[in-house]
């Protein structure tokens, strides 16, 4: 199943208090960038995340999910309407995540 613009729509409106959250279309499902890098996905209308050893400590209880056959598991925000939560997880994560690879020419 395919992830809807609508739920992608919801979720940026959500993380929009945040600077540079961005988006990118793949294979029916959405790529979540901040700061150029990338922190989860919306997959099947979940709003997933890389784990982090910040994303883990700040949300101890989030399911782990595949976002798809094959995938490493990753955090599912069940609250994203928790701006604070949001703000100190993806401020926390930023660090831990590698720089965007460089595209080639």
């Amino acid at each position: 199943m395919a992830s809807s613009k609508e739920y992608l729509d919801y979720i940026l409106e959500q993380l929009s208090p945040l600077d540079e959250i961005t988006s990118r279309p793949m294979m029916g499902e959405y790529i979540i960038y901040h700061k150029g890098k990338v922190i989860g996905g919306i997959y099947d209308n979940r709003f997933l995340l890389k784990q982090t050893k910040s994303s883990r400590e700040l949300m101890p209880g989030a399911p782990l999910e595949l976002p798809y056959e094959g995938a490493k598991e990753m955090l599912l925000v069940e609250n994203v309407e928790d701006a604070e939560l949001m703000e100190k997880v993806l401020g926390a994560m930023y660090d831990e995540l590698p720089a965007p690879k460089k595209k080639k020419k």
